[in-house]
C-alpha cells in the first residue's frame, strides 16, 4: 500500500534544516525536491519561488484543535473568518490535517471507512501496487491541462490513479477538467488515501459547490462569472471591449478557472485553497474579479501590457499576468473579500438564471442531437409517461373513452389531455426526458407530512399536485430536495427557506397558468422575499413567499390556503383562497 506522497507532516524539520540535505524516501518518490529539501544541484527543480521560507518568527495563527473544535461546533461562521484572516506560511504544517477536515464537513457517503479507497484500487486496477505502466485517464479530464505543481512522474502517476478511482466511484462525473489539478494541489500536503476522501467531499457536496462535474456546469459556471464581471469590474470589461471590437469576451472568460490554477504562483494558490475547501466556489469567483481590475490597472500603467501586445489574445495574456501577479497572497485575498454586493444569493441567482437558459434551449452547443432525440416531440409527455400517470393519478388521470365527437366523453378525453401536455411543456426541458414516478399520493399513503417527508424528502426535482374538494387543481415544480428543510447555515441555524429559481408554480383548473421566479427577468436585486422558493417543518409546507404564501398545507394535508405572493407574484391559485384537499400527489422523476 502506498503511503505518503509528501513528508509534510515532516516540514518543521525542514524550517530547522534548510542548510542540510534532508531525503525523506517517501517523499523523494513521489516529489521533485522542493527548493529547500534540495540535496545537490542535481536534484533542485527549476526555482519555485513558493516554496521559500519567510525570515524570522512565524506570526501567532490559530492552531488546527481551535479550529477542529469550531468545525465539531458547527460555528462555520467563525472557522470562515480564521481561514480568511490567518496566512499560514506556505511550509506549514497544518494543512496535512486543516484540509482534510475542511473537505471532509462536505462528505455525503457514509460508506468511506477505513480502507474504502484501497479495497477501490484493488477493484478498479486489481492490485494496489502502483503500475509503472501509464494509466489511462478518465474522459472526463481535460488532457491539456493536467497541471502537475512539480510532481515527479510517480506523483503523477499517483493522482492519475486516484482521478480514475474517483471516476469509477462516481459514473455522473462526465467533464471535469479542475479535478486533475486539485488532485495535485492536495498531494502536495497529505497521503493518497486522505487526497481521495477530500475529493470525494468536494464532488458529493450537496450544500455547496466545489467542483464542476458536466459540461452545462463548466459553461453555466464560466457565464456566470462573466455576468458577475460585467457588473463588478465594468471598467476593465468596456476598457478590453474597446481595445479587442473583434475579439468576443465569452473566449476570454472560457479560461477564467486557469487564470487561478495555471497562472497564479503557489503560495498564492494554497492560500486560496484554504479559504476554497470551506468556501466553495465562490471564492474563486472573488478572486477572478481582483485579477481582472489588476490586470486592467496594470495595462494602464505597465508597458508589458500595452494594448499592442494583448490585444490579439487576451486570455494568454491574463494567464501570463498571474504568473507574475504585483499582489501577495494576502492582498489578493484581502482584495478578493472585500468586493461589496457579491453575496452567495447574489451569485446564486445569476446561477440560476444562466442554468435556466442553457438548459431550456432547444440546441446545446454539444451533444444537441442526442437530446433532441431523447426528448418527446414538441415537449409532450412520451406514451410511456401517459401510460404512467394513466394508472397513478387521481389529479390528472388519462381516461381512454371512445365515442362520436361532441359527447361528454369524448371531450373530457380532450381536456384531461391538455392538461397533462400544458404541465409538460412546462417543465424544464431536461426533466421530460425522464419518466414520472408517483411517490407519494394521499389515495394510497395517507393524510401525513410525516409519510410525506419518508417518501419524498430525497427526491430532486419533485412536482407536487393538488386536487381541492371544489375540483380546482393547481401545484408547484420544486427544484430542490425537502430534506433541505434540515440543513443549518453558517451559524448553525435552520435555514427558514430553501430551493432555487427553477422552482414554479401552476393552475390547471379553473384558470391554467404558469408562474415562474420573479428573479428570472431582469439582473436587479429583488430582495430577500423574491427568494422565499420552499420551506418546511413538522407541522406545514410552504411554497412562496413574500406578502402571503403562495401554497400553504398544514400538517395533516387536508387544509391549505393559497395567497399572491412576491417570489413568484401570482394570484391565489383558487378563488376562495382557504382549500380543503382532495388529493395530493407528488411525483418524482426517474433516473435522475
Amino acid at each position: 500500500m502506498v503511503g505518503k506522497v509528501l513528508g509534510i507532516r515532516d516540514l518543521e524539520q525542514f524550517s530547522s534544516r534548510r542548510s542540510s540535505v534532508y531525503v525523506d524516501p517517501e517523499c523523494d518518490k513521489f516529489f521533485e525536491l522542493p527548493l529547500f529539501i534540495a540535496a545537490s544541484s542535481n536534484d533542485i527543480t527549476p526555482k519555485c519561488q513558493c516554496w521559500q521560507f519567510s525570515p524570522g518568527k512565524e506570526p501567532a495563527l490559530r492552531s488546527f484543535t481551535e479550529i477542529k473544535q469550531l468545525l465539531q461546533q458547527n460555528k462555520k461562521g467563525d472557522v470562515k473568518k480564521i481561514l480568511r484572516e490567518n496566512y499560514w506560511p506556505i511550509n506549514s504544517a497544518i494543512r496535512s490535517q486543516l484540509w482534510p477536515a475542511l473537505c471532509a464537513q462536505h462528505l455525503t457517503k457514509q460508506n468511506l471507512l477505513d480502507g474504502f479507497y484501497w479495497e477501490m484500487v484493488h477493484q478498479v486496477f486489481g492490485t494496489t501496487e502502483l503500475s509503472e505502466r501509464p494509466i489511462m485517464l478518465p474522459a472526463f479530464v481535460d488532457a491539456t491541462h493536467c497541471l502537475p505543481y512539480h510532481l515527479t512522474s510517480t506523483g503523477r502517476a499517483v493522482a492519475d490513479r486516484i482521478v480514475n478511482v474517483l471516476g469509477y466511484d462516481c459514473p455522473d462525473i462526465t467533464y471535469s477538467p479542475v479535478l486533475y489539478p486539485i488532485t495535485a494541489i492536495l498531494l502536495h500536503f497529505m497521503s493518497e488515501e486522505e487526497a481521495y476522501l477530500c475529493l470525494a467531499g468536494l464532488v458529493g457536496s450537496k450544500e455547496k459547490t466545489f467542483i464542476n462535474q458536466t459540461k452545462l456546469q463548466h459553461e453555466v459556471t464560466w457565464k456566470t462569472v462573466m455576468q458577475i464581471a460585467k457588473k463588478h469590474t465594468k471598467s476593465a470589461i468596456a476598457y478590453f471591449q474597446r481595445i479587442c471590437p473583434g475579439q468576443k469576451l465569452e473566449r476570454v472568460f472560457m479560461d477564467w478557472c486557469w487564470w487561478i490554477l495555471a497562472g497564479l504562483p503557489f503560495q498564492h494558490l494554497v492560500r486560496i485553497m484554504d479559504c476554497y475547501f470551506h468556501e466553495g466556489i465562490k471564492v474563486l469567483y472573488r478572486v477572478a474579479l481582483v485579477i481582472i481590475n489588476l490586470f486592467h490597472k496594470e495595462c494602464q500603467s505597465n508597458n508589458e501590457w500595452s494594448p499592442d501586445n494583448i490585444k490579439n489574445d487576451i486570455g494568454n495574456a491574463l494567464i501570463k499576468f498571474c504568473k507574475k501577479i504585483p499582489v501577495s497572497p494576502a492582498k489578493l485575498l484581502h482584495a478578493a473579500f472585500s468586493i461589496r454586493g457579491l453575496s452567495t444569493q447574489y451569485i446564486s441567482r445569476i446561477f440560476i438564471k444562466t442554468e435556466m437558459t442553457l438548459k431550456s434551449r432547444s440546441v446545446l452547443s454539444s451533444g444537441s442531437k442526442q437530446l433532441i432525440k431523447s426528448r418527446s416531440s414538441d415537449n409532450l409527455p412520451t406514451s410511456q409517461s401517459q401510460v404512467n400517470i394513466q394508472m397513478m393519478s387521481h389529479t390528472l388521470t388519462i381516461r381512454e373513452h371512445f365515442g362520436l365527437p361532441g359527447t361528454t366523453n369524448f371531450i373530457k378525453t380532450w381536456t384531461d389531455r391538455q392538461f397533462l401536455f400544458t404541465l409538460w411543456s412546462w417543465l424544464p426541458v431536461r426533466i421530460t426526458m425522464y419518466q414520472p414516478v408517483l411517490l407519494y399520493t394521499t389515495e394510497e399513503h395517507g393524510c401525513s407530512l410525516t409519510t410525506f417527508y419518508v417518501r419524498v424528502e430525497q427526491h430532486e426535482p419533485t412536482l407536487l399536485m393538488i386536487k381541492t374538494c371544489n375540483n380546482e387543481v393547481f401545484g408547484a415544480y420544486c427544484s430542490s430536495r425537502w430534506f433541505e428543510r434540515n440543513v443549518k447555515d453558517d451559524k448553525g441555524q435552520r435555514q427558514a427557506y430553501f430551493g432555487t429559481g427553477e422552482t414554479f408554480l401552476f393552475s390547471l383548473y379553473p384558470e391554467r397558468a404558469k408562474y415562474p421566479w420573479v428573479g428570472i427577468e431582469g439582473d436587479r436585486d429583488l430582495g430577500h422575499s423574491s427568494e422565499l422558493f420552499m420551506a418546511a417543518d413538522s407541522k406545514m409546507i410552504t411554497i412562496g413567499g413574500g406578502e402571503g404564501q403562495a401554497i400553504w398545507m398544514d400538517e395533516n394535508i387536508r387544509f391549505g390556503k393559497t395567497d399572491g405572493c412576491k417570489t413568484f407574484n401570482n394570484p391565489p391559485l383558487c378563488p376562495s383562497g382557504d382549500f380543503e384537499i382532495r388529493v395530493l400527489e407528488v411525483y418524482g422523476f426517474v433516473g435522475i
